[in-house]
């Protein structure tokens, strides 16, 4: 008996402390039931408070409580707490859902006047067509509030969950939003100004293959690594300061010499093979002023070809000075004296009394009349024209200033000055490997008219004009000069100084060809520096040229 009463002596203890571990347990001495939030708790555990709880029944109770916790979680999970709305949006449900009111405070009233998200975006989105369309925003603030739809300036606050929700404790300045703010209000924005309108290249369609790029005017996009002398040289061509074939080849050369005398070899490569690409840069700007001539063509793959014949062991100051002295020989023997042998040969063609006629303005014609009147031959000459360039008006007044007897008449009128014409000297932009003559336009008319009437056509020509190429017609190959050249009424300024111009009639296609193409037939004989030949001996001559 007294073992029996030592062990349940030993066991209150143990009793207790389970106990003191459920202090709802102590209090009710039975297991609590969640339904519908309500506790259920049996009448007789406020009895039983001093009973003997045995280890069985004390496991049950904790299985009970266990239980009732996981009902209680799983009616939690069906039926969740509602959540405040985020970003100031707030769903009107009910009467308790709380909504955003004009006056920037939250309330539970739904009677009041409400606005959500959707409904800002509308007013912001009638406010901005408003302002587009040159209106004030402060009118349209004054109509919307006149109308009832927005009482004063519209504030977002953070929603104000309701109370007994447990919620989760977050940064308080994560989710706090900046009132919205109303753009002042603005002036409307001036009317743009139309810009004049341009008139429109219109292009020819069978000669689409000619057109390029706009020949340039400025220097506005040139590449900085442009010598400022080729600059000038581009502009001059652009605008037929410059214009001649020879005239071109021997500025651009004696362009290219100051080119070389301030160019510097960058480390790491060879003169050799750096100037060449240095000059490529050079020649690219070039043509898109103006494209090159056949004798420029001609020159420059003389000069590539001596500068890839230099030693890379050279010195540099020596290999510079090795090209300019290259670069005089050749402007002297291919065109100063080869100039001199044309015009002496064709000045013994000259008889006294003869009328020679010439087209447009050539510098070895020049040179030929000039050289046949210092001998003291008495001779007349007739310069027949033709727009938009006009350039036989310089040689008229040229030949007029030396003392020779001039005529002057346009293309229209060819055919009756071409009869008192006793020989037909015209100069050349090319020579085709066909024997073709590549001049200015209107030579082939000048050529055909003076075969017509039996008289002697001859061509001077140097040898660096001569060329490979083949051409049968002068549409395969040619240069298109602007429109704007041909001095077309409705493509000038309506009023000089203005900037508004006339459009063009849409049904208008200006068409300003620089060369055309004489037949072979035409020409009688083709004078050189290696002498006179007929046209069908160009090719020999040219491969005799470039050889040398």
């Amino acid at each position: 008996m007294q073992d029996s009463t030592q062990d349940t002596s030993e066991k209150k203890p143990r009793k207790e402390k389970r106990d003191s571990k459920n202090p709802e347990a102590q209090k009710s001495g039975a297991p609590q039931s969640t339904v519908n939030g309500t506790t259920d708790v049996p009448e007789k555990a406020t009895d039983q408070k001093d009973e003997k709880i045995s280890g069985a029944e004390l496991k049950k109770r904790h299985k009970a409580e266990k239980a009732a916790k996981r009902a209680q979680a799983k009616q939690e999970q069906q039926n969740p707490p509602e959540e405040p709305a985020k970003n100031g949006k707030a769903d009107i449900v009910n009467d308790r859902t709380p909504s955003l009111h004009a006056t920037g405070n939250i309330s539970m009233d739904n009677s009041q006047q409400s606005y959500d998200i959707w409904s800002l975006g509308c007013i912001f989105n009638e406010m901005l067509t408003w302002v587009s369309q040159g209106q004030s925003a402060d009118k349209f603030l004054e109509l919307q509030r006149e109308k009832g739809s927005l009482l004063q300036p519209l504030q977002l606050p953070v929603p104000i969950p309701p109370k007994g929700k447990h919620q989760r404790k977050v940064s308080t300045t994560a989710n706090i939003q900046k009132p919205l703010q109303i753009r002042p209000s603005q002036q409307p924005a001036p009317a743009p100004v139309p810009e004049p309108r341009k008139s429109e290249v219109k292009k020819v369609a069978f000669l689409s293959h000619l057109y390029g790029a706009p020949r340039r005017t400025t220097i506005a996009g040139a590449h900085k690594d442009i010598h400022p002398s080729v600059l000038a040289l581009g502009l001059q061509m652009s605008n037929y300061v410059i214009c001649g074939s020879n005239a071109r080849c021997v500025s651009t050369l004696l362009v290219f010499k100051k080119v070389i005398n301030a160019y510097t070899t960058p480390p790491g490569t060879s003169l050799p093979r750096h100037l060449t690409l240095h000059l490529s840069t050079q020649i690219d700007y070039l043509v898109s002023c103006r494209p090159l001539s056949i004798s420029m063509g001609n020159a420059i793959r003389w000069l590539k070809l001596a500068i890839s014949t230099i030693d890379p062991d050279t010195a540099e100051s020596q290999a510079k000075t090795e090209l300019c002295i290259a670069i005089d020989n050749f402007i002297r023997e291919r065109i100063t004296v080869a100039g001199q042998a044309i015009a002496s040969s064709a000045c013994s063609r000259i008889q006294d009394g003869d009328v020679i006629l010439t087209f447009a303005k050539s510098s070895i014609v020049e040179r030929t009349l000039a050289e046949a009147y210092k001998q003291g031959k008495k001779f007349r000459v007739i310069v027949v024209d033709s727009r938009p360039l006009h350039e036989g008006r310089n040689l008229a007044i040229a030949l007029a200033n030396m003392g020779l007897e001039v005529q002057y008449a346009l293309t229209h009128t060819l055919s009756h000055v071409v009869r008192d014409a006793t020989k037909v000297f015209l100069g050349a932009h090319g020579m085709m490997s066909n024997g073709r003559l590549y001049s200015r336009i209107g030579t082939a008319m000048v050529a055909m008219m003076a075969k017509e009437t039996d008289i002697p056509v001859i061509v001077l020509c140097e040898g660096v004009k001569f060329t490979d190429r083949v051409a049968l017609d002068s549409l395969s190959l040619n240069e298109i000069a602007p429109p704007e050249e041909l001095g077309l009424p409705m493509m000038k300024s309506s009023n000089e100084g203005s900037s508004e111009s006339k459009p063009d009639p849409p049904n208008l296609q200006a068409l300003n060809l620089m060369y055309d193409l004489t037949p072979a037939d035409f020409i009688n004989m083709v004078i050189t520096e290696y002498g006179s030949i007929p046209p069908s001996s160009v090719p020999v001559v040219h491969r005799l040229s470039t050889n040398t």
